[in-house]
């Protein structure tokens, strides 16, 4: 930088010499000097400034150099510092190590002690069975002597008239159980269930998760839908349903998988159309009222249900909860209706066992109110549902045989199995529920790919919407003795490895044909 300054005042004073030259040419030499003394000036102050510079640079350096010893000094003493902490930790882990080795040794010097003590107590019991086996056999000889027999003879004797007593005894008494198995058993367990069956009945509907709302005119949608779509938003955010407005006309589809919000929107949207004033702060009110009276409702078809059951003393909540089934539906059976036919079906099963039918009719229309909660958690619906009923002070054996349903408790009540199988003869028999296409299709596929695994079968169909299968066999290949073990085979595995709703008839078709053609 000072060579720049020096250069730039010889450049200053050629200039300047070059000036004087030219000035005095055509100036005076007073012209001259005071360019000499200008470009001198000049000079001067180049020199200055280039000294100032070097020293501001001489003190950056300086600067610079500090904070570079500082920032090493700092790194220095931070690894001295971990190399301290390192060192701590060792020392640490080494006074750990050795008191550990101390415990060690001193634990097993005790061990070695008590095997010694151990050692002598296994020898003198070893000494007292020595002692206690010489009396056993002495004491056998002498009862050989008596008896003219061997122990071991004489044990065999005793065994096998025993032996003999008890399989003729089992015999005989399995025998008269079997029988008396098939005249009763099976008798009362039929007569039971269809007569159970046969004095229920019970409207089946299938719930949806999208219900239409039919308008007037395709005019109101506009209406409904509002300036920039803030009506539609505003009834949506305020009953958490969706709303589609397309081109079927007259109609507007209400979307959710909660059918009470449902509900609760398609009251308010009529109660809107039915007024004509449609704004955010309109429906916001007209979706709380309608909250409000539905829950009403919903409190006033719990309690007409448990007044035509005849179930007393019930807590409200539980009777709100059996109000709130209207609304819910489990595989298309609505959730109250299948729940008064289990009811019903547990009351009539306990009567005919000579149970309380009270009870047991109070345990079936409670056995899945863990669907309807007010708030969702992880137990499964048998265990909330118990959970609830034990809070609102229901009966133990309503409690467990609500926890009991889906065998998720151990049964430790009698009216428990009952509800279980009520439950079943409610969602299993045919039309109670819908089947997804999907599981239709799989099992009539699986059914006739089940036949087609047997050895001789030609075709097999099935048909009746999987009530009956088909099979069509080889005459060459099977018998009619064989096509009747055929037919009883595809029976038996159908029943033990799959699961349907009914029963399934299985027939075999064999036909002989001859065919001879006249030319």
């Amino acid at each position: 930088m000072e060579l720049i300054y020096v250069i730039i005042g010889i450049v200053a004073l050629l200039i300047g010499v070059v000036a004087g030259k030219f000035i005095f040419a055509k100036n005076t030499q007073k012209q001259v000097e005071e360019a000499e003394a200008q470009a001198q000036s000049i000079i001067k102050e180049a020199g200055i400034r280039a000294e100032t510079i070097r020293k501001e640079k001489e003190l950056e350096a300086k600067e610079k150099f500090v904070q570079l010893k500082a920032d090493h000094d700092r790194d220095v003493m931070e690894r001295n510092r971990k190399i301290s902490e390192s060192e701590n930790r060792a020392r640490q882990k080494e006074q750990s190590i050795n008191q550990k080795e101390a415990n060690l040794d001193k634990q097993i010097k005790e061990n070695e002690a008590i095997k010694e003590n151990l050692n002598r107590q296994i020898e003198v019991v070893n000494l007292k069975r020595t002692e206690l086996e010489k009396h056993q056999e002495e004491h056998i000889r002498r009862l050989e002597k008596i008896a003219g027999l061997s122990a071991e003879e004489a044990k065999n004797q005793l065994v096998e008239s025993l032996k003999q007593e008890a399989q003729t005894r089992a015999l005989v008494l399995q025998q008269e159980i079997i029988e008396d198995a098939k005249l009763k058993a099976g008798k009362e367990a039929r007569k039971i269930v269809i007569q159970t069956i046969q004095r229920t009945a019970a409207e089946q509907t299938i719930e949806n998760t999208v219900t239409v709302f039919n308008l007037e005119s395709d005019e109101i949608k506009g209406q409904i839908i509002g300036r920039e779509g803030r009506n539609i938003r505003a009834i949506e955010a305020a009953t958490g349903v969706d709303l589609i407005v397309d081109d079927t006309p007259e109609a507007i589809l209400l979307s959710s998988f909660d059918p009470l919000r449902r509900e609760v929107a398609r009251l308010s949207l009529q109660r809107l159309v039915a007024d004509g004033r449609i704004h955010p702060a309109r429906i916001e009110e007209v979706v709380e009222k309608t909250r409000k009276q539905l829950e009403e409702q919903v409190m006033e078809i719990g309690e007409r249900t448990v007044i035509e059951l005849g179930i007393h003393g019930m807590h409200k909540e539980l009777i709100r909860m059996v109000g709130r089934m209207r609304f819910r539906s489990s595989y298309g059976q609505n959730l109250l209706m299948h729940s008064r036919e289990t009811a019903n079906l547990c009351a009539i099963m306990a009567s005919e066992l000579g149970l309380n039918p009270k009870l047991a009719k109070r345990a079936g229309l409670l056995h899945d109110i863990g669907k309807v909660p007010d708030e969702e958690t992880e137990l499964s619906h048998a265990l909330l549902g118990a959970k609830l009923a034990e809070k609102y002070g229901e009966n133990p054996a309503v409690v467990n045989a609500i926890g009991a349903h889906h065998d998720e408790m151990e049964m430790q009540y009698v009216i428990s199995p009952i509800v279980q199988a009520c439950d079943a003869i409610s969602g299993a028999r045919p039309g109670a529920r819908r089947e997804i296409m999907q599981q239709y299709l799989q099992r009539i596929k699986d059914l006739e790919s089940l036949a087609m695994g047997y050895p001789g079968v030609e075709k097999a169909y099935a048909i009746q919407a999987g009530r009956e299968l088909r099979v069509i066999v080889e005459a060459e290949k099977v018998t009619d003795a064989e096509s009747d073990k055929l037919s009883f085979e595809m029976a038996q595995k159908i029943q033990t490895e799959m699961v349907y709703p009914g029963q399934i008839k299985v027939t075999v078709i064999r036909e002989k044909r001859a065919v001879n053609v006249a030319r």
